[in-house]
C-alpha cells in the first residue's frame, strides 16, 4: 500500500523559499519526493538552498521571483511546468512585516505589506490555478496574526487576515467549479527564524519592552509550548500537500504551540 504522505511525482513551487520557513518547506517537500521550484528575490541564498536540496538527493531549481509582479508569476509558473514537468503544489510563503503603532504607521509601509502578503498570494493563486489539475493543493501561509491581534503590527494582521479569507473564497470557488484542487491555509505562531527575531525586536524598538530579553520572555510566554521551529511549519505543509488530506479544503491549520487555545 502506498504512503499517502509521500509526494513522489509531484512538482511544488515555494515562494520566499530562500531562507527561514520557506527553505524548511522546500527541503521537506523535496525530502518527501517532490521536485521543487524555489523562488525568491534573494538569489544567492536561494541558490544555496537549492544546492542543499540537491546534495541531499532531492530535485530542485531556483527562480528569481518578486511575488508582487504579475509577469514574474506567469514566468515562475511556466518555469515549473517547463523545467520540472507540471505544478501540483503551490506554497504561497513569501511575506514581510512592519511594526508601528496605528497612529504612526506610514501608508507606504502599510501598502507594501499588503502588496507582498496579499497581492502576492492572489497572483499566485490566479496563475497557478490556471495550470493545476485535479488533486493539486494550494497552501497559503497566513499566521496566528490572521486570527488574533497584537499591538504594533496592524499592517501584518490586516494582510494575514486577508490571506485567511482569500483562502476560503478560493477553496469554495475551486470546489464549486469542480476543479478538484484544494486550497488551505497554515497559521504559525512565532517561529525561531529571522522574522521571528524581528517580531520580538520590534517591541524594543517601539519602546514597548525595555530590552530584547524582556520582549522575548513576554512573547514566548504567550506560547504554552514556547517558540516553534521551521520544521514544525514544514511538516504541516507536507500534510496539506499530500493525498492524505484530499478532503481538506478551506481549512486553517494552526501551528502555534497552544497560543490561540488560551
Amino acid at each position: 500500500m502506498s504512503n499517502p504522505f509521500r509526494l513522489d511525482g509531484k512538482v511544488a513551487l515555494v515562494t520566499g523559499g530562500a531562507r527561514g520557513i520557506g527553505a524548511a518547506v522546500a527541503e521537506a517537500l523535496a525530502a518527501s519526493g517532490a521536485a521543487v521550484l524555489v523562488t525568491d528575490v534573494l538569489d544567492a541564498v536561494g541558490e544555496a538552498t537549492v544546492a542543499r536540496i540537491r546534495a541531499a538527493g532531492g530535485k530542485a531549481e531556483f527562480f528569481h521571483h518578486d511575488v508582487t509582479v504579475e509577469a514574474q508569476w506567469e514566468q515562475a509558473v511556466a518555469a515549473a511546468v517547463a523545467k520540472l514537468g507540471g505544478l501540483q503544489v503551490l506554497v504561497n510563503n513569501a511575506g514581510i512585516e512592519t511594526a508601528a503603532l496605528i497612529t504612526q504607521c506610514e501608508v507606504d509601509d502599510f501598502k507594501r505589506v499588503m502588496e507582498v502578503n496579499v497581492t502576492g498570494v492572489f497572483l499566485g493563486m490566479k496563475h497557478a490555478l490556471r495550470v493545476m489539475k485535479p488533486g493539486a493543493s494550494v497552501i497559503n501561509l497566513s499566521s496566528v496574526a490572521g486570527i488574533i491581534g497584537t499591538t504594533a503590527h496592524v499592517a501584518y494582521h490586516a494582510s494575514k487576515g486577508a490571506v485567511r479569507l482569500m483562502t476560503k473564497a478560493a477553496a469554495i470557488e475551486c470546489a464549486a467549479l469542480g476543479t478538484g484542487i484544494r486550497v488551505n491555509s497554515v497559521h504559525p505562531g512565532v517561529v525561531d527564524t529571522q522574522m521571528g527575531t524581528n517580531f520580538v525586536q520590534d517591541f524594543v524598538k517601539l519602546g514597548l519592552a525595555p530590552d530584547y530579553a524582556a520582549a522575548e520572555a513576554a512573547v514566548k510566554g504567550i506560547h504554552p509550548m514556547g517558540f516553534g521551529e521551521p520544521s514544525d511549519v514544514a511538516n504541516a505543509v507536507i500534510y496539506l500537500a499530500s493525498d492524505a488530506t484530499k478532503w481538506m479544503n478551506g481549512s486553517e491549520l494552526v501551528i502555534d504551540g497552544g497560543l490561540t487555545a488560551a
